[in-house]
């Protein structure tokens, strides 16, 4: 067994090589295993390394404790906020990463047994297997700290039955394992003390035959069975607000919906859209809608013009100032910029899904072929960031 280390010192990531098995290990649960730069990096360069390995078969990635990941490492790109471009590359690289793993053509598994939210979510949902325990929470939260639904999101929501995407990226609901397995964004829920055995048991399984790997997992996991508070069970009412054309009409309709004998759970949604970046709301709308008739290759183009431009306060600083009311200042009292949803015109929104010169764009193939390496050093965004 070989063992390998992005920093020996840190050990914010381990990645083992075990005859056909591969595993890769986020290691900082205090961190909540936030994706930074370095983990963007070694996942990547491992998956290509191993996908061209005749040896390797089943790539494995876990997370340390009751965090597999919290998405991305927001403090990073607060303090690059007013260096020009400063987290373009690990943006760049993360896209990539995204695109490989929907495309990966090794059995891919992962195996969470904590909170999954965000970007940290793109490590789970495309897998060939997602297992999840009691103790997994997924979300996708960016509208609340004025981002938008990215990594690949805007395409695996918006083909989620009615319209449990849009309820999912504009409110950041928070789903439990089994409503996660029931809305297919995992495959298997298995109980968090046998998860230690699956591995095992899959380590010595030491192939990546798709129904071995099938049936391996099958004999841990649980069928589920959600409860009857679900939001999942609360489908008609979503589907009938979340259906409206615009934030400000969904925003209208689940208040007259919360007025009706059995929908108490809506205050909690309409409180929660109020305390969200306008911006980032009406930013997620379009590009959920839009991921409904678009290609993966187009959605992570699209998410990738979108976190730029955030990035770089096209139309708002809101993404800066989410990250610091939650986590700088943590005061959790973010002031928008522009403040209403009326504030946020079409022209605006224009501005930031407007395609990039056709050199600028993230260059990502529609069909099956190359991969991020090497794609950022010989890009224009590489050529302009040394001429800065």
């Amino acid at each position: 067994m070989a063992q390998e280390l992005v920093n020996p010192d840190e050990q914010v990531i381990l990645g083992e090589e075990i005859d056909h098995v591969r595993l890769i290990t986020l290691n900082r649960p205090r961190q909540l295993n936030v994706i930074s730069s370095k983990v963007v990096s070694f996942i990547a360069e491992h998956l290509e390394k191993w996908e061209n390995d005749e040896n390797a078969e089943l790539v494995i990635i876990k997370g340390v404790g009751r965090a597999f990941s919290a998405g991305g490492d927001l403090k990073m790109f607060y303090d690059g906020r007013k260096l020009k471009d400063s987290c373009l590359e690990v943006v760049y690289r993360m896209y990539w990463l995204c695109y490989h793993i929907h495309t990966y053509k090794k059995t891919l598994v992962a195996l969470v047994n904590g909170i999954c939210m965000g970007g940290g979510a793109s490590l789970m949902v495309p897998m060939r297997f997602s297992v999840v325990t009691e103790n997994t929470v997924f979300s996708t939260p960016e509208a609340s700290i004025g981002f938008h639904t990215d990594c690949g999101f805007s395409h695996m929501l918006s083909h989620l039955p009615g319209h449990l995407g849009e309820y999912f990226a504009l409110t950041g609901a928070r789903l439990k394992a089994k409503e996660v397995v029931a809305a297919g964004l995992a495959t298997h829920f298995v109980p968090s003390e046998k998860l230690l055995d699956l591995e095992k048991k899959l380590i010595s399984l030491n192939s990546g035959d798709v129904n071995a790997v099938k049936s391996v997992i099958e004999e841990f996991s649980v069928e589920v069975q959600i409860d009857e508070e679900s939001v999942l069970n609360k489908k008609i009412v979503i589907d009938e607000c979340f259906s409206k054309d615009t934030v400000e009409e969904i925003v209208k309709s689940l208040e007259v919906e919360a007025g009706k004998e059995g929908n108490a759970w809506i205050g909690a949604v309409l409180k929660g859209l109020k305390r969200s970046s306008p911006t980032a709301l009406k930013m997620t709308l379009r590009s959920i809608r839009e991921g409904r008739n678009q290609k993966l290759s187009e959605c992570l183009k699209k998410e990738f013009r979108l976190t730029m431009n955030a990035l770089r306060t096209t139309i708002s600083g809101d993404v800066y100032e989410g990250i610091r009311a939650l986590t700088i200042d943590k005061d959790n009292a973010p002031k928008w910029d522009p403040l209403t949803l009326d504030k946020v015109n079409d022209a605006q929104l224009d501005l930031v899904f407007q395609p990039f010169e056709k050199h600028l764009e993230l260059p990502i193939p529609e069909k099956e072929a190359l991969r991020w390496e090497g794609k950022y050093e010989n890009s224009a965004y590489a050529t302009m960031k040394q001429n800065d």
